[in-house]
């Protein structure tokens, strides 16, 4: 699944994570600035269903649109040989993840 917050967000005219932190505290759902960045930039780890509940109610928008389905990534028994070595096909090239010298992690791209 691949989280379209952001997107959704902007289709509703809501630009700022804080634009939208407000709206959701309005309507009972008080989320820390910490969660708030993970839901606004990344793709939340977890999140209880009554959270999206109100999120879809705030935006105005369905759950299809805050979740969109990406079959092509599930790996099925038997399959992850035959999309390597299919012949001419050249596998998704690995990204470069610059690491930061004090271990901490660097923010999302």
């Amino acid at each position: 699944m691949r989280w379209n917050l952001r997107l959704t967000a902007a289709n509703k005219g809501i630009w700022k994570a804080s634009e939208l932190q407000r709206s959701l505290a309005e309507h009972g759902l008080v989320i820390s600035a910490g969660k708030m960045s993970g839901l606004w930039s990344g793709q939340p780890v977890s999140l209880k269903l009554e959270d999206l509940d109100v999120i879809c109610v705030v935006l105005g928008c369905e759950i299809g649109d805050l979740l969109i389905p990406e079959p092509q990534k599930v790996i099925r028994p038997g399959e992850e040989n035959v999309t390597q070595t299919a012949v001419g096909a050249a596998g998704p090239v690995p990204a470069v993840v610059p690491k930061r010298r004090d271990g901490r992690s660097l923010p999302p791209a």
